[in-house]
């Protein structure tokens, strides 16, 4: 029998809500009790500071085998320098979060609103990020001007992430390089605060099983954790993912 592909489905980040903490094994430690239950997790702390190889090898080795991590890139190199002249710099972030081995599942490259599409400075950077790592990854690009990119997207086998809310003209959809199809989940109308309705959930369910069906890797990420909504939203949506996989 064809393998079927896996959604990936989860959350930014493994923290659990008191009120939730029923739906999940009691013994563990947060992460593992969150890896029981769902397959997959974002890493937005690296975004902000550097984790020791030690720390993410102990990541995975807490998790069971079929678990993905989706890290992302750290600021440094996405704001702060643009991506440009960070070589020194996404090497030391690939040396630290490889040390997840088969559990790393994507790279997640945020940008900041302010950076345009300039072909030069991005056919520099993804050229030094697949010399070096040869595994999925997604751009999140926040300027309309990164449209012009897909052929370099699809090129470079970077998929284009659907968010939601996005700045970008068709930025719910995913795009770039097919083999990959990213949705991260961030709220509305309240960014990062903001729950799920139903309605939605069963939309994305059917959208989810779509890319699956086409053999995408599929990855959907609930940001909405502010106010907590992101677990519960995602224990919705697995359950409605349930009746696909039996």
């Amino acid at each position: 029998m064809p393998t079927v592909t896996p959604i990936y489905l989860g959350c930014a980040g493994w923290s659990l809500p008191r009120e939730q903490w029923p739906a999940f094994p009691e013994a563990g430690s947060h992460l593992q009790r969150y890896a029981a239950r769902f397959p997959a997790v974002e890493i937005n702390s690296s975004f902000y500071r550097p984790h020791r190889p030690e720390t993410y090898a102990r990541w995975a080795a807490s998790v069971p085998s079929t678990f993905r991590f989706s890290v992302k890139v750290p600021k440094q190199i996405t704001h702060e320098r643009r991506l440009q002249g960070c070589d020194e710099a996404l090497q030391g972030f690939l040396d630290q979060c490889t040390r997840l081995g088969d559990t790393l599942g994507c790279l997640l490259i945020q940008l900041p609103p302010s950076l345009r599409y300039e072909a030069p400075v991005a056919e520099a950077f993804f050229g030094a990020l697949r010399a070096r790592y040869a595994g999925d990854a997604v751009l999140e690009p926040r300027h309309d001007s990164w449209l012009e990119a897909e052929p370099l997207l699809r090129a470079q086998r970077i998929g284009r992430v659907a968010a939601d809310p996005t700045p970008l003209s068709g930025g719910d959809r995913p795009a770039g390089w097919p083999g990959i199809r990213y949705y991260r989940l961030h709220g509305s109308p309240r960014i990062y605060y903001s729950s799920y309705p139903r309605d939605d959930l069963e939309r994305l369910a059917q959208t989810l099983r779509a890319e699956q069906d086409q053999g995408a890797s599929a990855w959907c990420i609930f940001d909405n954790t502010a106010s907590g909504a992101a677990v519960p939203n995602a224990l919705e949506l697995d359950a409605l993912l349930r009746p696909a996989a039996g």
